[in-house]
């Protein structure tokens, strides 16, 4: 089977979303060898993990014609069609207008809603453009992929969407995170952004929704013995944190990492004692399923989808809730058997998140996308 995917992400996103395309697909050509995966983008982005994923087999890269504004809205179904394209797969909630015309079937995955779970953290026209792609995609596609059951009930309760549509196939990380970092390495990586010995590690962008301000908050709670490093990208938010952090006196405890490359980030999960995630929603919270594979305690934020991300033993807490945090934290701390089975539990936990399995569930969802088109 010929299958087409929007590669917009894959060929230029280094996190998130281009992990996810590039996860997915490899391991699909991995498993399925017969079949071939074409990945249609208009630019790709000169990284290692990008041209590495375009090394692989059965993974063809296709680009425009002719470049334009609407290329993957319209333009796109024409190069579907002369490259016979069988099935073709929205890794990032839109599909091309008018795909059933070219008798094509179509899958969308959809990771989060929460442009309208949180309107307030968006402008009203990204608002707009998002509602009006996702619902096109919702209704047009003869599957949707959720990542999480918490992403599938907000498709049913703000798109009226039949859940018999709707298929939830988690996500994994980067099989980077899956393998222990050398003592070399670690070193390396530690004497590089003077890492702390003992740290709390929390790692997203830093922007309201994340909620990095709770932490901030729990940190003069916790105990003194253990700093607070974060990484991710700053946007103005980054700004109240950093004030909050001067109104504190936390200064000497809280150390923002930059310029963090893709492989050193496993070292710096690794060495940690804890992982931190106190986000307001999620779709899913890949950075917990990376702490996980690291062997390091997750505590996370409750009512969005990070229970299942996490697991049911690792901690959650309000997201609002900073002396809940604070709480949580200085009981792993001081509890080496918590900690011990925390690490233990989460291990065996994320055999579901486990690339074959993924890979196969995905499949099936191919296979019923394309049955009704396969009928006589």
């Amino acid at each position: 089977m010929k299958i087409g995917f929007d590669g917009k992400r894959a060929a230029n996103n280094l996190t998130g979303l281009g992990n996810y395309s590039r996860s997915l697909i490899a391991g699909l050509a991995r498993l399925f060898p017969q079949n071939q995966y074409f990945v249609y983008t208009q630019r790709i982005k000169n990284r290692p993990q990008i041209s590495n994923f375009f090394s692989g087999r059965n993974i063809t890269v296709r680009m425009p014609d002719r470049n334009s504004l609407f290329w993957r809205t319209i333009g796109i179904r024409k190069q579907l069609i002369n490259d016979r394209i069988e099935l073709y797969h929205g890794l990032s909630h839109e599909i091309p207008l008018n795909l059933r015309l070219s008798g094509i079937p179509a899958v969308v995955t959809i990771h989060d809603l929460i442009f309208l779970k949180f309107p307030q953290y968006y402008g009203i026209i990204d608002r707009f453009i998002y509602k009006q792609k996702c619902r096109h995609a919702c209704k047009q596609a003869d599957r949707i992929v959720a990542i999480s059951e918490c992403t599938k009930k907000d498709i049913i309760t703000f798109f009226d969407i039949d859940p018999k549509k709707i298929d939830v196939v988690y996500q994994s990380c980067d099989d980077i995170f899956r393998a222990s970092a050398s003592d070399e390495k670690k070193a390396m990586v530690r004497q590089k952004f003077q890492l702390p010995e003992k740290y709390l590690l929390n790692v997203g962008t830093i922007e309201p929704r994340k909620n990095l301000l709770t932490l901030i908050r729990a940190l003069p709670y916790i105990s003194e013995t253990h700093k607070l490093v974060v990484v991710g990208k700053a946007t103005s938010y980054a700004g109240l944190v950093k004030k909050e952090i001067d109104r504190l006196g936390l200064n000497s405890r809280v150390a923002f990492l930059r310029d963090v490359a893709f492989d050193e980030l496993p070292s710096i999960y690794q060495m940690a004692d804890i992982f931190i995630y106190p986000s307001e929603y999620e779709g899913f919270g890949i950075p917990v399923i990376e702490a996980l594979y690291s062997g390091v305690p997750a505590i996370a934020a409750k009512g969005s989808c990070l229970e299942e991300a996490g697991g049911p033993d690792s901690i959650y807490v309000d997201p609002m809730d900073h002396i809940g945090f604070a709480n949580a934290v200085d009981r792993v701390l001081h509890d080496p058997g918590l900690a011990k089975q925390m690490k233990s539990s989460g291990l065996s936990y994320i055999g579901i998140f486990e690339q074959e399995l993924l890979s196969r569930k995905m499949m099936d969802v191919y296979a019923k996308a394309v049955a009704p088109y396969t009928k006589s």
